[in-house]
């Protein structure tokens, strides 16, 4: 065979090999962009784009951009937890995140020889919202009590209806 050949024959081969890697790398890229977890959070918190429906709490997590599920994730208590626990847990995460102040009378130079404080200001950010996000669901679950036990009152207070003799 000559070297022109030869050569030919590679760039083939190799042009085929190449090809068909492009093409399997395509389909798992749309694959991949096709599949999203239930929990992912992509440009939103998880949950919040299925929040379509026009009730309460659906309104409530696209106001907070967070679902009751995850602000109890973030605050760590659970479904039946009162306000001391979650309050309890929210003070807990923000002393934890917060930084510490400096002692009085320091100067900077000893300031400067303090250890490095690490603080998030993101965590902080979710741990409020959180609050926020849990607050506003036993606030409307409070109104729907409200609103129940007015209903039962009034159908105890209105006369039994009368039966034709």
């Amino acid at each position: 065979m000559s070297a022109p050949k030869i050569i030919v024959q590679i760039i083939m081969i190799g042009g085929r090999i190449f090809g068909k890697a492009i093409y399997e790398a395509g389909r798992q890229a749309y694959k991949n962009a096709q599949h999203r977890p239930i929990l992912a959070a992509g440009g939103d918190a998880a949950g919040v784009s299925n929040a379509t429906s026009m009730s309460l709490t659906d309104k409530l997590t696209r106001e907070h951009k967070m679902t009751a599920d995850e602000a109890r994730l973030i605050l760590n208590v659970g479904k039946t937890s009162g306000v001391d626990a979650m309050m309890k847990q929210f003070d807990h995460l923000v002393k934890a995140n917060s930084p510490k102040p400096l002692p009085e009378g320091i100067s900077a130079a000893a300031a400067a020889r303090l250890p490095t404080q690490y603080t998030s200001v993101y965590l902080l950010a979710k741990v409020v919202r959180a609050r926020e996000r849990l607050e506003a669901e036993m606030v409307v679950e409070a109104e729907e009590q409200l609103l129940g036990k007015e209903a039962a009152a009034e159908e105890s207070t209105k006369p039994p209806p009368s039966t034709p003799s």
